[in-house]
């Protein structure tokens, strides 16, 4: 039972930290931001800059950069390095684990957190 009761706080820490988080992205972009546009921010921040318009498969593309960079913190991917276009190009070093999809909101949030945190953003 102290299991449990550990892993509700750590659950809770995730929560008020996120919450917290995106606090400051309302207060920054003036509305609340789902997490396709969290990884989409991110994408962008990794990309270099905002382009005038990114096409569908762009915003895609971006939001698989965003995936890859934030995993890369973890050792699941690591920068191969970047094409003539400044697309930056991530190769899979191991496998994620198995989750289901609560466990896969967790994972991604933390590791969205340290993301922000390691950018120093306020």
């Amino acid at each position: 039972m102290t299991w449990y009761i550990c892993a509700m706080n750590i659950n809770d820490d995730l929560q008020t930290r996120w919450w917290n988080l995106e606090a400051k992205l309302v207060e920054r972009f003036g509305k609340k931001p789902d997490m396709e546009a969290i990884l989409f921010l991110i994408g962008i921040q990794e990309f270099g800059g905002v382009h005038e318009k990114f096409s569908k498969e762009q915003k895609q593309d971006l939001m698989h950069v965003a995936t890859c960079r934030l995993l890369s913190q973890s050792g699941f991917y690591e920068l191969e390095g970047v094409d003539d276009d400044g697309w930056p190009h991530y190769k899979q070093l191991k496998e994620l684990p198995a989750m289901n999809l609560m466990e896969q909101e967790s994972f991604l949030r933390d590791h969205v957190l340290l993301y922000f945190e390691t950018i120093n953003f306020k």
